[in-house]
């Protein structure tokens, strides 16, 4: 009697191809990261071209490569480089679908467009549906090729570019240095805006840009969108919809101590969960098309929670969670709407959550705004009120753990502390690659960095924020 493994008869079921594989760890990780890169490059080309068009601006594949997909973390840089997309535009000429091939014997990643709501990025291994195409090239239309990729109609719109005309002022030598290399070797500053008492909607308002960007072109603003979470979370307090002490029963946190963890807490970077990466870098969701839902919930309780600051994304995904129920009536879009940030875009995971810990995409000039609603203590320049009459100094208060790092930290603003130069109740939204919103209450100035700097290069913006206090009198 001839008796047959469970493994032969397994392996005469596979196909010979696939019968004898095997792989390895490193082998593994090489492959992951080729999956991570190409997603990378597929949301980046999607979001910043997509969000463009929204506002009326476009922007080119090629710029898009020079600013967004450069300067990013070693580990995917090289393989992003030599990665093949596609755009490919919808019926009405809008970015609907960016794919980019990375596998052989796998679908491309792909990113998915929405004319309102931005960019999503699919999980590795889904198929992308082919959208309602527009073939025929349009006249003053051009059409892009990459490596060999379809051939698809993008329209060119003229953007903006360089510094606004306008009459001189004593901040444009100090602006003028943002642009160089001043405050930060191999720093790349996309624009800057400084609004100050009741030139805020005046010269002082209209901002410096680097060719190719301009008012209505927005950037991605990493961390800076955590503050937004918090303002967000701010209204939702005094809609009375939620206070900071809350906290969330989430799923199987009910039978367990992370129950007790509150809003407060996870805007505090204070949860007291595991983080796997220094700063949580949260790679599954921000490049593998992971849901938040899956990829934020499930660390488990290190310390108490109030206890130990540890930065992670996942405790501001974790905080909007806790208000996700009163998104019905009241969501970030509304949150845009009444500060008059018209040109920014919550984007959200391949199902329903917003990534709020990093994936907002918005102009200078909105940010410029979300600076302004916390100069005029949390009322819309309409005269809503917004935010609670003690919101500004809850969000600037170092009641949890801080950092050590020479910034303090409130409720997911940045406090500047002793900084020289620089007054005490100064605040700041900080994101990658040089993204700030710096709040000083007490000079009425709100000041906006962009830029896309280069990992291993950093921007001084203590100095940058010193020198411009000092030239405005």
């Amino acid at each position: 009697m001839i008796r047959t493994s469970l493994a032969a008869i397994a392996a005469l079921a596979l196909p010979a191809s696939l019968s004898a594989q095997s792989t390895t760890q490193d082998q593994l990780e090489v492959r992951y990261d080729r999956a991570l890169a190409a997603g990378y490059k597929a949301l980046f080309l999607c979001s910043a071209l997509a969000n463009a068009q929204r506002n009326g601006v476009e922007r080119t594949p090629e710029s898009v490569e020079q600013w967004e997909l450069t300067g990013v973390y070693s580990r995917i840089q090289p393989i992003m480089d030599e990665l093949e997309y596609t755009v490919l535009p919808d019926a009405a000429g809008r970015v609907a679908l960016v794919q980019v091939e990375w596998a052989d014997d796998m679908p491309p990643r792909f990113a998915e467009g929405s004319h309102d709501q931005g960019c999503r990025l699919a999980p590795i291994g889904l198929d992308a549906p082919m959208p309602e195409m527009r073939v025929p090239a349009l006249p003053g239309e051009e059409r892009v090729r990459k490596g060999g990729g379809l051939t698809i109609p993008v329209k060119l719109i003229e953007t903006h570019g360089g510094a606004a005309e306008s009459p001189s002022h004593m901040l444009d030598p100090v602006i003028d240095r943002a642009f160089g290399a001043d405050y930060g070797e191999g720093t790349r500053t996309t624009a800057v805006v400084v609004r100050h008492g009741e030139d805020r909607d005046g010269v002082l308002g209209q901002g410096r840009y680097a060719p190719g960007f301009g008012p209505d072109t927005p950037q991605r603003t990493w961390s800076v969108a955590k503050s937004i979470a918090a303002t967000l979370i701010g209204a939702a307090v005094q809609r009375g919809e939620v206070k900071v002490t809350d906290t969330l029963a989430y799923g199987d946190w009910r039978w367990d101590a992370r129950r007790s963890i509150t809003i407060d807490n996870f805007l505090r970077m204070a949860s007291g969960r595991y983080s796997d990466t220094p700063g949580n870098r949260t790679d599954p969701l921000y490049m593998g098309g992971a849901l938040v839902e899956e990829s934020a919930t499930g660390w488990p309780l290190l310390h108490p929670p109030g206890t130990v600051f540890r930065y992670a994304n996942n405790d501001t995904l974790m905080a909007v969670k806790a208000i996700e129920d009163t998104f019905d009536g009241y969501e970030p879009a509304d949150l845009f709407a009444d500060i008059g940030m018209t040109g920014t875009v919550a984007e959200i995971d391949w199902g329903t959550d917003y990534i709020l810990s990093s994936q907002v995409w918005a102009t200078a000039e909105d940010l410029a705004k979300l600076g302004q609603l916390y100069l005029d203590d949390g009322v819309t320049r309409n005269g809503k009120r917004l935010l609670p009459e003690n919101w500004r100094d809850y969000v600037s208060t170092p009641s949890g753990p801080q950092p050590g790092n020479g910034f303090g930290y409130g409720a997911s603003w940045w406090l500047f502390n002793d900084h020289q130069g620089i007054p005490g109740d100064t605040i700041a939204a900080m994101g990658n690659r040089g993204q700030f919103v710096v709040v000083v209450p007490s000079r009425d100035i709100v000041i906006v960095r962009r830029g896309e700097d280069p990992v291993g290069s950093r921007f001084d913006i203590v100095a940058f924020t010193r020198d411009v206090l000092a030239s405005i009198p």
